[in-house]
C-alpha cells in the first residue's frame, strides 16, 4: 500500500521548506542547465539576482505553498538565456530547478526568459506542492 498523508501534514511539510532556508534569502537566475544537485558547485552565468522578502512564500494551503510579494530584479546582471534558478541563504544553495515562460514546463515561470543586461524581469509564478504518492 502506498501511504497517504493528510492535508495538514502536506502543508506542515512545505511551510518547513521556509523555515529552514530562512528569511530574506538570494534568488538567482542562471543560464544553461541546473547543476546535479544543491551541493554542487554553481553552473552558467548568473544573469539575475534577486533578493527575496523576508517572507518569501504564503503559507501552505491545500498541499501547496506559492511565492509571496513581487520577485523583481530591476536591472539584469548579464545577457543569456535562462535555464535554470538556485536559490540562496548565507552563499549555501538550498533550492535549485529549471525556469522557463509559461507553457515550457519550468520548475519557476518567468516574465521572459532572454535576459539583455539592465534589463527588468520579473517570477511569474513560483509554486511548492506536496501531493500523495
Amino acid at each position: 500500500m502506498t501511504m497517504q498523508y493528510s492535508v495538514a501534514v502536506r502543508n506542515a511539510r512545505l511551510d518547513v521548506v521556509e523555515t529552514t532556508i530562512g528569511v530574506s534569502p538570494v534568488l538567482e537566475i542562471r543560464s544553461g542547465a541546473p547543476p546535479v544537485n544543491c551541493a554542487a558547485a554553481d553552473s552558467g552565468t548568473v544573469l539575475a539576482t534577486v533578493n527575496l522578502p523576508s517572507d518569501w512564500m504564503l503559507a501552505a494551503s491545500a498541499g501547496s505553498k506559492s511565492k509571496s510579494g513581487t520577485w523583481q530584479d530591476l536591472s539584469a546582471d548579464a545577457a543569456g538565456t535562462a535555464g535554470h534558478f538556485r536559490l540562496k541563504q548565507g552563499g549555501a544553495c538550498h533550492m535549485q530547478g529549471t525556469c522557463s515562460m509559461t507553457g515550457g514546463g519550468g520548475d519557476m515561470i518567468l516574465d521572459n526568459t532572454n535576459f539583455a543586461i539592465g534589463q527588468v524581469f520579473t517570477v511569474v509564478n513560483f509554486a511548492l506542492t506536496a501531493g500523495n504518492p
